[in-house]
């Protein structure tokens, strides 16, 4: 896939377990800004792009998977995907998006490399398009303007 072949009108945004405490888990590490402040700024930016966005959030494994894999049915055209600590220990949830098929691109609000070792690895990196970190709410921006390249 070359990069002009995106241009998505359907994007998922997806935001694994813990994200919901965005602005008060650890603001020295993730940030001040909230999942809510992330989520209004992704529905402005595709608003005025037009294109049809849709955010997801749970704690919960099995909900991210399922929630993945609705996407083979929705019309979802690119997906956008913060694993969160799942990044590390998840191979369900990797399948999960090998199957489907959607090309999506890997966020990590800080960067998993200069962390502890334990979150060097990803599951996901192989299979994405393209991976963000540390570049804090910024990533999801950046994440999206690209899906949106083309249009």
């Amino acid at each position: 896939m070359t990069f002009r072949n995106i241009s998505a009108k359907n994007i998922l945004v997806i935001h694994g377990p813990n994200l919901n405490l965005l602005g008060k888990r650890e603001p020295e590490i993730y940030g001040k800004t909230t999942l809510d402040d992330i989520n209004r700024k992704l529905s402005a930016i595709s608003r005025a792009a037009e294109v049809k966005l849709d955010t997801f959030q749970s704690n919960n494994e099995g909900e991210l998977i399922n929630r993945v894999q609705q996407a083979m049915d929705d019309e979802t055209d690119f997906i956008i995907i913060n694993p969160a600590g799942l990044t590390h220990t998840s191979i369900a949830l990797r399948d999960a998006l090998a199957a489907t098929g959607v090309p999506f691109i890997e966020i990590h609000l800080s960067n998993i490399y200069a962390r502890e070792v334990f979150r060097h690895k990803s599951y996901f990196s192989d299979l994405a398009i393209g991976v963000i970190s540390g570049l804090g709410a910024k990533g999801y921006e950046l994440a999206l303007l690209f899906a949106l390249n083309d249009r």
